[in-house]
């Protein structure tokens, strides 16, 4: 474990836009700086995510100095969206938390309903701090999290996707395979570990910030959505439900909380603590 280090760093700007890969990030209590703090949401106050609309995979956010971010997608002009004034907020459910945001200016609206063809809204967290606290079935008292699914970061490994990998190519579908990393959306992806390693962490550090693991990820359809196509096949899920059920869950990666704040970088070596 001598040799673990930080291999790649993703933030996704907007819940379920493809992922930005940086060098370095700061880590926020709620998760990486810029990730996953603007969603969108349907008609009903809903949040969409590619569980309901796998062409989101097709549109990109870029991080604008100040929070705000240019969109872009397949068809349509960019556009730049700045972080909304906190003059109202709208009530959203994302899962099963009632969570208030603060709504973008029309603009944004129109053009993300124009890329998916439905009626959607952009919306923005503007206090991380207060707005969302983690389940408190696996969280500590205070701890807050953005639009992700449950938890501040989630971690992978490049071994066990290596592993996963092998065991796709002598599954059913072994056309589907090898896949890519971005099929599970992670913040940090960490390599120089045996494959599965991480399902006996429960503290660690990436350089100077410290975490503790949550819980593992269980996953969604949403992994089965290529990331360039938005085209949906079987695997990982097939694989993962024969060789990865944990929990009655189909498990890769683990569920991380900071324990302090701090820069990350690419090449930052990986420390288990516990």
């Amino acid at each position: 474990m001598g040799n673990a280090e930080l291999q790649s760093i993703h933030v996704h700007p907007v819940k379920a836009f493809r992922s930005l890969s940086l060098r370095e990030a700061v880590v926020e209590p709620w998760g990486l700086a810029g990730d996953r703090r603007w969603v969108l949401i349907d008609d009903g106050g809903k949040v969409v995510t590619q569980r309901q609309q796998p062409r989101l995979a097709l549109a990109a956010a870029e991080l604008l100095p100040g929070g705000g971010l240019r969109l872009s997608a397949p068809g349509l002009d960019p556009l730049t969206v700045s972080v909304p004034e906190p003059i109202g907020t709208v009530t959203l459910e994302i899962f099963r938390d009632k969570v208030d945001g603060v709504p973008a200016d029309p603009a944004a609206h129109a053009w993300c309903s124009a890329h998916l063809g439905i009626d959607v809204r952009l919306v923005y967290m503007d206090d991380p701090a207060t707005r969302r606290p983690v389940d408190p079935e696996y969280a500590l008292p205070g701890e807050t999290v953005s639009f992700a699914d449950g938890y501040p970061l989630l971690l992978t490994s490049s071994a066990s996707l290596d592993a996963l990998n092998s065991l796709i190519a002598r599954g059913d579908r072994p056309e589907e395979g090898p896949l890519p990393m971005n099929r599970f959306r992670p913040n940090l992806v960490v390599a120089g570990t045996a494959p599965w390693a991480e399902d006996g962490w429960s503290r660690l550090a990436v350089g100077d910030v410290e975490f503790r693991v949550a819980k593992p990820c269980g996953r969604c359809v949403v992994t089965t959505t290529d990331q360039t196509s938005a085209e949906r096949g079987r695997e990982p899920l097939l694989t993962l439900g024969r060789h990865r059920r944990i929990g009655g869950k189909l498990v890769f990666g683990q569920n991380l909380v900071p324990l302090s704040t701090g820069a990350v970088r690419v090449g930052d070596p990986v420390r288990i603590l516990a």
